[in-house]
């Protein structure tokens, strides 16, 4: 794995092999927002002596120990299976704390209907009630807090924004 400002470039003979997807570029970015919340949801020590939140040179510290805790992953699809509007599918694999190993997937970039921008869909389960297919999100905001998902909807987007410069360079 090449290392390069935060970024990383995998090769695509060293990635998984999907039955509908063809892996062009792949840009990997890891953001410190998100890798210092699974840092401190990993990070089980008891109760704090001192003060209970800790000092913004630590914070500071950690952030950038933990900058690669979290990497998303793009995968283009190929021409014949695109759908209408969908740029591409993005996953997050974790490479700390209690995560470590594991990847999330299901998260889609997708071109707005009305033009202006794109959107990114998360993973969601589809079941049907009298025939009717709804479905629901499985990654949730805790307790209302829907900055949260903003964050990581932000996060995907710069990874494909990165990913379409670095497209556009190789071409």
């Amino acid at each position: 794995m090449i290392t390069r400002a935060g970024t990383h470039f995998v090769p695509a003979a060293k990635a998984h092999a999907l039955t509908h997807f063809h892996q062009q570029i792949i840009v990997l970015w890891s953001g410190p927002s998100l890798a210092w919340l699974l840092h401190a949801s990993a990070n089980i020590r008891g109760p704090r002596t001192r003060s209970a939140q800790p000092t913004q040179a630590v914070a500071s510290r950690k952030r950038r120990d933990l900058e690669d805790a979290v990497v998303v992953k793009i995968i283009t699809p190929t021409e014949k299976n695109a759908l209408p509007g969908k740029l591409a599918e993005a996953e997050l694999h974790f490479n700390e704390g209690i995560l470590d190993g594991l990847k999330l997937i299901g998260f889609t970039v997708w071109e707005r209907r009305t033009g202006g921008g794109r959107n990114v869909t998360f993973p969601a389960r589809a079941y049907s009630v009298n025939g009717e297919r709804r479905s629901f999100s499985l990654l949730r905001p805790i307790a209302g807090d829907v900055t949260a998902q903003d964050r990581l909807r932000e996060m995907i987007l710069e990874a494909y924004d990165e990913f379409e410069e670095k497209a556009a360079v190789a071409s």
